[in-house]
């Protein structure tokens, strides 16, 4: 197999392959992904990967692509069928394959669509994906003739995601998949739980004609708030379009960020596994890593990115990370991989096993802090790691208290400042917290000035929380 093929220079991503149908991803890519993909493998000693894909109406034809790819390398492909994106991880970890592919287009637009990719148990991202790509232009596949056959997962994922629900209470509880590729998985789970459970949009369908299936966006969460106060509900949750990030509400339609739904977690898993570090990304609130001491636990602050955290739980042993998108890690009863859907069922379960657990109650008893949302603004690739570096240089001659892990977190009077390089975007991102609205505005003037003295202005906030 000697054809070249060339990608669109803005589809290799760090942590993926993503594109706009028909404008710069097609099926030549899908199946150029496939050979690339493949080949890794075959040269890798591996012979058997498994295949998924989301609902979106551009993924059955991607998926075909995708397999013939494989199938010409000699790749005997395993087709779970439509799910969500864990559902692949789980499948390709409990089978055993020696590879994974996705086909989907996460929490974007519905002209989007992708691929994200896994070697056995270990995320296929960054200089990974970028030899892909080179392999590609050179035309460097090995050739084959591989197998396929229909493994549905389905049944299996569900059946292990209720492995791990424990709890008595009936509850009643409001589910949001956002007509995303979890929609069947979550209207299947829900017969099997205790309690009323009240399921909108559990229809798959790649127009998302509710709304956007991204939970860190409030707008998205307005339909599940007024559904929770209408059914008085105690709980809902959210899901993005592949549902590997969650999004929850507490029973006065308050919604809880990532870093909030953390302190929950680590409360429960700290209980059984004391001492065990946690991993956070460098964007959570500082509250987070102080519950996380104070229940006994090893705070681990680390940078933004699914595919980093995984890696990082692997070397520390965390049984849990999470990241402020939403992105929930187990590897305590669990694989290690984001699952949005199984971190629901872990959180219903703390609450469904205390008959005096009340949600709105245990949120109103976390810091009240006062912080910008994720502010995001243009800044050229090449430009946006150089920003960083002057900013980092300004402060350590300031002699300020930095943390470098990711960017910069600046620790000032109250709170917390952070200016990171986006690794997926030719942006910025910028993040304060303060104990008071007084500290914040310091702390934001202080980023503003640093923002400055590097020739660019402090974004308009818009939205989070």
């Amino acid at each position: 197999m000697s054809s070249t093929h060339i990608f669109h220079s803005s589809i290799l991503r760090e942590y993926d392959i993503r594109g706009i149908v028909g404008e710069t991803l097609s099926a030549a890519d899908a199946r150029a992904v496939g050979h690339g993909f493949g080949t890794v493998v075959r040269r890798k000693g591996g012979k058997r990967v498994c295949v998924g894909y989301d609902g979106r109406l551009s993924s059955p034809e991607l998926e075909a692509a995708l397999v013939q790819g494989l199938v010409a390398t000699g790749i005997d492909v395993e087709r779970i069928g439509r799910g969500p994106t864990p559902m692949l991880y789980f499948a390709t970890v409990e089978s055993g394959a020696d590879g994974g592919v996705m086909v989907t287009g996460s929490h974007n637009p519905p002209t989007h669509n992708g691929f994200k990719m896994m070697i056995g148990r270990k995320p296929f991202f960054g200089a990974d994906i970028k030899k892909l790509g080179e392999a590609a232009a050179k035309g460097d596949f090995e050739k084959g003739s591989g197998s396929t056959s229909e493994k549905p997962t389905l049944a299996i994922y569900i059946k292990r995601l209720l492995k791990d629900f424990a709890g008595h209470r009936a509850l009643t509880v409001v589910w949001d998949p956002g007509n995303g590729a979890g929609a069947e998985a979550v209207t299947e789970l829900v017969k099997a739980l205790p309690g009323k459970h009240v399921v909108l949009n559990g229809t798959i369908d790649g127009r998302f004609p509710a709304h956007h299936p991204d939970p860190t966006e409030p707008k998205n969460l307005a339909q599940l708030i007024a559904e929770v106060k209408a059914q008085k509900a105690a709980v809902g949750f959210a899901f993005d379009g592949d549902a590997d990030r969650i999004g929850v509400v507490d029973g006065r339609g308050r919604i809880l960020w990532g870093d909030q739904i953390m302190q929950i977690l680590s409360e429960d898993v700290l209980k059984h596994m004391p001492g065990a570090p946690i991993i956070a990304d460098v964007k959570a609130s500082q509250a987070l890593f102080d519950e996380v001491s104070r229940l006994g636990g090893k705070p681990i602050m680390w940078k933004t990115g699914h595919s980093l955290i995984k890696n990082k739980m692997a070397e520390t042993g965390a049984p849990l990370a999470g990241e402020m998108s939403g992105h929930i890690f187990f590897a305590d009863r669990y694989y290690g991989f984001d699952d949005a859907i199984y971190a629901a069922v872990r959180f219903l379960s703390i609450m469904a096993t205390d008959d005096a657990y009340d949600l709105s109650r245990r949120y109103d008893r976390m810091p009240a802090l006062m912080n910008t949302p994720e502010l995001r603004f243009p800044c050229p690739d090449e430009r946006k790691f150089a920003v960083i570096g002057e900013v980092k240089e300004r402060l350590a001659r300031a002699g300020a208290k930095v943390s470098d892990i990711d960017g910069v977190r600046v620790t000032g009077p109250g709170g917390w400042w952070l200016l990171r390089a986006s690794n997926t975007q030719a942006v910025l991102v910028a993040r304060a917290e303060a104990d008071t609205q007084a500290h914040l505005e310091e702390l934001k003037a202080q980023l503003a000035e640093q923002l400055k003295a590097s020739g660019l202005d402090l974004p308009t906030e818009s939205a989070g929380h």
